[in-house]
């Protein structure tokens, strides 16, 4: 078995008209639920980036910390779900069903091997 994230960009689902969110929602939730159903499912979530939240920040090498990402940072994850599976075709699997649900398309990426896992 091996992890992997599946994820999207900040943005991605800004196509979505406002109407459509409760039916994108339930459609992700449903494939979520299918994710823990089939014993897979790591943990997962969309990041809040709302006006004025500074739950996030950026800890530099030094310990300082700021809020918001560093300025050269183009990309920003909207929202990640990890599943652990046996072959890179079962997360692309998942990552079609998601993909499907939320109406964007999603990044998959391997995590490296961790041999006290």
């Amino acid at each position: 078995m091996a992890l992997y994230l599946i994820s999207f960009e900040k943005g991605a689902m800004d196509h979505i008209p406002a109407e459509d969110f409760p039916d994108v929602g339930k459609a992700a939730h449903a494939v979520i639920r299918e994710t823990k159903d089939a014993g897979v499912y790591v943990f997962g979530g969309g990041l809040s980036y709302e006006d004025g939240d500074v739950e996030w920040g950026v800890v530099a090498v030094d310990g300082r910390v700021t809020d918001g990402p560093f300025a050269e940072s183009k990309e920003l994850i909207g929202g990640l779900t990890i599943v652990d599976v046996p072959t890179r075709e079962d997360a692309l699997k998942w990552a079609a069903k998601i993909a499907v649900a939320c109406r964007c398309a999603q990044d998959v990426r391997k995590f490296g091997d961790d041999p006290e896992r």
